[in-house]
């Protein structure tokens, strides 16, 4: 909700400072968004007629096909796999998960950089693929449609098998049961039991997979795949053209809120409940033959979507590291991402919790409508983030623009919403006897948050500055438009490396990126014990 209802004073008078709080920061994150809008509807009809007929028909469908088919690879990699480790007990089954798990930690664009040094004809698969089929073949060409589709699904397929999996764990057997006796075969079971009552779960992870397909900007452009995102970059990067850049936003903005209107649409209709008295489906042990099919299918997932790029970087950051690439300059990057991730994350966390605790206090129409709307910079690319906020800056704030300040407003903006969807989810399980307590032994307001409040909702608070800082360690194209002059970070200079054909160099700062990404992993663990 992004009505500027929400911030009337006759609503917001009844509910003291932390409404109006609340609302101010439910302003400052929509922001962005309508500074592209407005910037998008100022174009004229010329200029509209013009983009249409030279740039939006095939953006729009290259990015269409892509979302589609990255769907199907995920499809087929989150749910098959999540099937194996839910319902089959086997030999290594927990290293399995974390297997599947650990793609998360490797940015797309890193996924594209790596293989893309691989598949040359001198490279680990390249050499292996002339070998098998001959001199006289080619790898394949990660440029078409179907590689930067086979690239963004390794990256993004475990959002689906965290969340199938999750759902076949809540699973019951009875349902099953029932199906069997009346004489479903193991298939049938799945296809017209099981796969009905994991459409919520699916419908969710595939959201998020066609998200991220919309937003991504590191894979396509090192693959110089055409999307949007790529789009808006080089109008604003290369020909300095704001505002066809804002005109190619509005239309992505449209095809992004579509697409979530609809998922929400058909994921209501998707809606199932069982007994809580009933059997959690038990896993069987697997065969000999099973578990050699089990791990021949879930180690060639594995092998692809993390085994081959960690060893691929461990390697060749050995070997920079032995040529002495790994200077002081490295570090100093390292530095800045950590700098700029740091500072970001704790300004998010801070300005999240009056969001997240007036909405635990609430629970109105009004308190929803300012958690959505502080959770509208997820939804933006980061190229369509970094246009709003350099837009913003310009007209404003313009004593900022070149500054680290203004990508930290865009990097708070951007990862915002898990700041607060994550304070939110802590904040819920607060019984409000408990702060009325403090209240009766003499606590004031600051003092009742301080010793009661924020002990009890710490864990979610540091889950939520995990998630920030990790997210903005990886983020890209915002980075890329909005960074000061000669501030580098790890994403950056992989980047640059890539640009520059020096892809090998970029390995040290892909193993970093990846290291200070797994207590994302670790996080996972602790709020879910794998089982």
């Amino acid at each position: 909700m992004t009505s500027l209802s929400l911030f009337a004073p006759s609503k917001l008078i009844r509910f003291g400072s932390l409404a109006w709080i609340t609302a101010f920061v439910a302003f400052i994150a929509v922001l962005p968004l309508l500074y592209v809008v407005r910037y998008g509807l100022s174009l004229s009809s010329e200029q509209w007629l013009s983009l249409w007929s030279t740039r939006i028909p095939g953006l729009l469908w290259n990015t269409i096909v892509l979302a589609f088919i990255v769907a199907i690879f995920s499809l087929t990699f989150g749910i098959s796999s999540a099937w194996i480790v839910a319902r089959k007990d086997f030999v290594g089954r927990k290293a399995a998960i974390w297997l599947l798990l650990l793609p998360l930690t490797i940015p797309t664009y890193v996924f594209a950089h790596i293989y893309t040094v691989m598949l040359e004809e001198d490279g680990w698969l390249g050499s292996a693929w002339i070998s098998i089929f001959g001199e006289g073949t080619l790898p394949p060409d990660l440029s078409s449609v179907v590689g930067v589709a086979f690239i963004l699904a390794l990256a993004s397929f475990s959002y689906i098998f965290l969340l199938v999996r999750a759902s076949l764990n809540q699973s019951t057997q009875n349902l099953e049961e029932a199906a069997r006796i009346q004489g479903l075969n193991p298939v049938q079971v799945f296809t017209r039991v099981n796969l009905r009552l994991m459409r919520p779960a699916i419908a969710a992870g595939l959201a998020v997979v066609v998200l991220h397909v919309l937003s991504d900007f590191g894979a396509v452009s090192m693959l110089r795949y055409q999307t949007f995102t790529l789009s808006i970059y080089n109008q604003m990067s290369g020909r300095m053209d704001y505002q066809a850049a804002a005109g190619l936003s509005f239309v992505l903005i449209l095809l992004s809120l579509s697409f979530l209107v609809v998922e929400r649409f058909f994921r209501k209709r998707q809606r199932f409940f069982v007994s809580s008295q009933a059997k959690v489906v038990q896993r069987k042990k697997a065969s000999l033959k099973e578990q050699m099919l089990i791990w021949f299918w879930i180690g060639l997932i594995t092998l692809f979507s993390f085994i081959l790029p960690v060893s691929w970087m461990v390697y060749f950051s050995w070997d920079s590291w032995l040529q002495g690439f790994i200077d002081s300059d490295f570090w100093r990057y390292s530095f800045n991402s950590g700098l700029v991730s740091f500072i970001a994350a704790t300004i998010a966390l801070v300005v999240a919790f009056p969001v997240a605790f007036y909405n635990a206090r609430k629970q109105s129409k009004l308190s929803r409508g300012y958690l959505q709307t502080a959770s509208l910079g997820f939804a933006l690319p980061g190229p369509v983030l970094a246009l709003g906020v350099l837009t913003f800056v310009l007209a404003q704030l313009p004593i900022i623009y070149g500054a680290i300040s203004a990508l930290v407003f865009a990097m708070v903006i951007r990862f915002l919403p898990l700041a607060v969807q994550a304070q939110d989810a802590a904040l819920q399980q607060l019984t409000p006897s408990i702060e009325e307590a403090g209240r009766l032994f003499g606590a004031g307001p600051i003092e009742n948050l301080r010793r009661v409040i924020l002990p009890i909702v710490r864990s979610g608070m540091a889950t939520a500055w995990v998630l920030v800082f990790i997210d903005v360690l990886k983020e890209l194209p915002a980075t890329l438009i909005l960074r000061p002059t000669g501030f580098d970070t790890l994403p950056i200079r992989i980047w640059i490396e890539a640009s520059e054909e020096m892809l090998e160099l970029a390995a040290p700062a892909g193993l970093m990126l990846v290291i200070g990404t797994i207590p994302a992993i670790w996080l996972m663990r602790q709020s879910e014990k794998i089982n």
